[in-house]
C-alpha cells in the first residue's frame, strides 16, 4: 500500500522525476519525461502496478521498516535515508542525474555499523501498471523491455527473479558502498552505456551546489525557501524550458473522492508565478528559458491562448481513465491529460503579462518578440473581457463573470499601458488606458458587496473567493483601501478552517456545487500563503509571521508541499510536491522580508519595490 502523501520525497533530472517513499520504495516514476507513462504506479494502485523497494531485509509478511532519519544532501537533490535496525545501520542514497544521455535512477547503499541485511525488490510494469515486460539478461545485464520501451538493471549485486519480480539480497558492512541503476532506453537502440554511480553522485551534488549559489535571497526564512526553489527548478523540463505543476497525476484533494487530476502539464499561470520567485531570487536563466517556451507554444495563433500546453508546447491533452487502477487509497478515477486544456480563463492573459513585465523590471534584456506577443494578448482581451469565464480553478461548471479574472485582465492592460509608455512597443495607448479605466469600474461596480464590504466571487454572487487576496497584489487598489481591507477580512471570517488555513471557496460536498464538481476538498496551502502575503500588506505582520510559521510547520519533514491540507486529519492532498504552493512560500518570504525589521538600523529593511 502507499504511503501517506507527506511520507514521499522527491528526486529528478529535470526531465521527470520520481517519488521515493519512508520505507525506501519507489511508488512512482514516469520515463523518459513527466508526462510519459509510468514504470512504477504503486501509488496508484497496489505492487501489482510497479515497484521498487530497498532497505533493509524484513519478513515477507511484515510492513516495510520505515527510515529513522532522512534528509536532502545539503542543498541538494540527493536524498539520504538511513535506518537503525538490532543489526546495525545502513545508509540508502537515492537521486537522478541531471540528463547528459539516458535517463537514470541512481540508489547506493552504504553500511554504516554493524552487519545489515538488505534486499533490493524491483517490479517494473509499463503503461502505468498494465503491462508486465519481457525481463532477460543481455551480456551480464539485466533488461526489462515492452514494445518502444526499454529499462536496463545494473548492479555489482548478485539478482534473481520470483514471481516476476527481480530482487538482490546482500549484506553491507561499514564502508560497503553497493551501487543499484536503472537507465530508460528507446527498445530499438542499443544499450545504454554502464552507469557509474559515484561519479555521477558527485557531479549531482556540484549541479546543485552551482545552482543554489546562484540565489540572491538571504532572509530569515532561508532554508525553506531555497528547498522551495529547488523544487521548483525540479518540475522544469530543462529541454524546453516548460514548467510542470506537480510531477504526479491523480492524487485526490479529498480522501476517497473523484476531485482527481493530472498535473503534469504547463499551466502558463503556475509557470508565468514560478517564473515571477525565480525571478526574484536571481534565476534569469530560467525565465528567459520560459520565454522562449511561451513563444514557441502560442506560436501561430497567440489569440486561442490555451491555459495550459504540454511541456513541449504540444497543445492536444485529452482526457482519459486508468480504470485498472484503484487510485490512491481508492480515490478514483485515475485520469491523465486534462480536459480543461481548452476552458476560456482570462486570468492567463494578466499572469502572462505580469510576468513579462516583471523580466524587465528585473534585468532580462527587452524582447521584440515578447513585447509583440503582449500587445496581441491584449488586443484579444479588449473585445472579450467582459464574457463569463471557467476562471482560475477551472470549473466545470458554467462559466461566470469571475472576479479575479475581470481584475487580471486589468492588470494585462496596464501592463501593456506601461509598456507602450516605456517606448518598448507600439498600441492605442489612449484606447487602451480607457479601457483600463472601464474594467475598473466595471470590477468594483458589479464585483463588490456593499453590504459586508467585499468583493465576491463573481458578478451577482454572495460566495467568496480567496483569489481575491490577490487583488493588491497585482496593484489593482492600494493595500490600504478600505475596500480591500474588508475583502482580507471578510475571507478570514468564511473561508478559514478551524485549523486557521483557507479554502479556496465554498464547496458542497456531496451536492454538485458552483464549480460543477461533488465532494470537498482540503484548505488550499497557495491561498494561505497569499493569506500571509496580505496580512503584511495591510500591517499586521505579527499575524503574518504567526500564520507562515504554521505553514511551514506542514511541510513535511524534507520541505514539501502538496496542493492542499486536511486540517482535521493532519495530512497533505493532491498532487506532490506542488509548484503551486511553493511558489507562494517564495513570495509570502519576500513579502515578510520587505518589511523586515532592521534593528541595527531601527527601520525596515525593504527590498526591490517589484518584489
Amino acid at each position: 500500500m502507499a504511503g501517506r502523501i507527506e511520507d514521499y520525497a522527491l528526486i529528478g533530472d529535470l526531465q521527470t522525476a520520481a517519488l521515493v517513499c519512508r520505507d525506501g520504495t519507489v511508488d512512482w516514476l514516469c520515463l523518459p519525461r513527466f508526462d510519459s507513462h509510468a514504470i512504477f504506479a504503486g501509488l496508484l494502485g497496489t505492487e501489482e502496478h510497479g515497484f521498487w523497494r530497498l532497505g533493509p531485509a524484513h519478513a515477507s509478511d511484515a510492513q516495510p521498516p520505515t527510515a529513522a532519519r532522512r534528509s536532502y544532501r545539503g542543498d541538494s537533490l540527493i536524498l539520504e535515508s538511513e535506518w537503525d535496525t538490532p543489526r546495525g545501520t545502513v545508509r540508502v542514497t537515492d537521486f537522478m542525474p541531471p540528463r547528459d544521455g539516458a535517463p537514470q535512477l541512481i540508489r547506493i547503499v552504504e553500511g554504516i555499523s554493524g552487519r545489515v541485511p538488505m534486499r533490493s525488490a524491483l517490479r517494473m510494469r509499463f503503461s502505468y501498471g498494465r503491462v508486465v515486460p519481457w525481463v532477460h539478461k543481455h551480456e551480464g545485464r539485466t533488461v526489462a523491455v515492452a514494445g518502444p520501451d526499454s529499462v536496463w538493471f545494473d548492479t555489482s549485486a548478485e539478482t534473481y527473479g520470483k514471481s516476476l519480480t527481480t530482487y538482490a539480497d546482500f549484506t553491507v558492512a561499514p564502508g560497503d558502498r553497493i551501487a543499484f541503476t536503472i537507465s530508460w532506453q528507446p527498445s530499438h537502440k542499443e544499450p545504454p552505456p554502464l552507469p557509474a554511480p559515484e561519479q555521477s553522485l558527485e557531479a549531482t551534488e556540484e549541479f546543485w551546489r552551482e545552482w543554489v549559489e546562484h540565489c540572491t535571497y538571504h532572509g530569515p526564512y532561508r532554508e525553506a525557501v531555497i528547498r522551495s526553489l529547488i523544487t521548483l527548478k525540479a518540475l522544469t523540463y530543462a529541454p524546453t524550458g516548460g514548467i510542470v505543476a506537480a510531477p504526479t497525476t491523480s492524487l485526490p484533494e479529498e480522501i476517497g473522492g473523484n476531485r482527481n487530476w493530472d498535473y503534469r502539464y504547463t499551466w502558463l499561470r503556475d509557470a508565468a508565478i514560478t517564473l515571477s520567485s525565480l525571478l526574484r531570487t536571481g534565476y534569469r536563466e530560467e525565465a528567459r528559458s520560459w520565454r522562449e517556451w511561451l513563444l514557441r507554444a502560442v506560436a501561430g495563433d497567440p489569440e486561442n491562448l490555451q491555459i495550459m500546453y504540454g511541456i513541449a508546447g504540444e497543445r492536444e491533452l485529452g482526457e482519459a481513465l486508468l480504470d485498472w487502477l484503484p487510485g490512491y487509497e481508492y480515490s478514483a478515477p485515475v485520469r491523465v491529460g486534462n480536459g480543461a486544456a481548452h476552458q476560456l480563463q482570462l486570468d492567463v492573459y494578466g499572469e502572462v503579462a505580469e510576468t513579462l513585465h516583471l523580466a524587465g523590471l528585473f534585468g532580462l534584456e527587452q524582447d521584440p518578440d515578447s513585447s509583440r506577443l503582449l500587445i496581441t494578448l491584449v488586443t484579444y482581451l479588449e473585445r472579450h473581457w467582459d464574457q463569463p469565464d471557467e476562471g482560475i480553478w477551472e470549473v466545470r461548471g458554467p462559466r461566470r463573470h469571475f472576479v479575479h479574472s475581470k481584475v487580471m485582465a486589468w492588470a494585462a492592460v496596464d501592463r501593456a499601458v506601461q509598456l507602450i509608455e516605456a517606448g518598448h512597443a507600439d498600441g492605442p495607448l489612449e484606447r487602451w488606458r480607457e479601457l483600463r479605466d472601464t474594467i475598473h469600474h466595471d470590477v468594483c461596480e458589479k464585483g463588490f458587496d456593499t453590504g459586508r464590504n467585499t468583493f465576491t466571487q463573481s458578478y451577482d454572487s454572495m460566495e467568496l473567493d480567496a483569489a481575491l487576496l490577490l487583488i493588491p497584489q497585482v496593484g489593482f487598489l492600494p493595500p490600504d483601501d478600505k475596500r480591500v481591507i474588508g475583502t482580507i477580512e471578510a475571507i478570514q471570517r468564511e473561508l478559514t478552517t478551524p485549523g486557521g488555513l483557507i479554502l479556496r471557496y465554498p464547496t458542497a460536498g456531496a451536492e454538485t456545487g458552483t464549480d460543477g464538481l461533488t465532494g470537498d476538498e482540503g484548505a488550499f496551502l497557495a491561498c494561505s500563503f497569499w493569506l500571509v502575503e496580505s496580512l503584511t500588506m495591510i500591517g499586521r505582520r505579527v499575524e503574518a509571521v504567526a500564520l507562515f510559521d504554521k505553514l511551514l510547520g506542514i511541510a513535511n519533514d524534507i520541505g514539501l508541499l502538496a496542493e492542499e491540507y486536511d486540517c482535521a486529519n493532519g495530512r497533505q492532498l493532491g498532487n506532490f510536491p506542488q509548484a503551486f504552493s511553493h511558489f507562494a512560500l517564495v513570495a509570502a518570504a519576500l513579502r515578510l522580508a520587505s518589511t523586515e525589521p532592521d534593528i541595527s538600523r531601527g527601520k525596515a529593511l525593504v527590498l526591490d519595490a517589484a518584489a
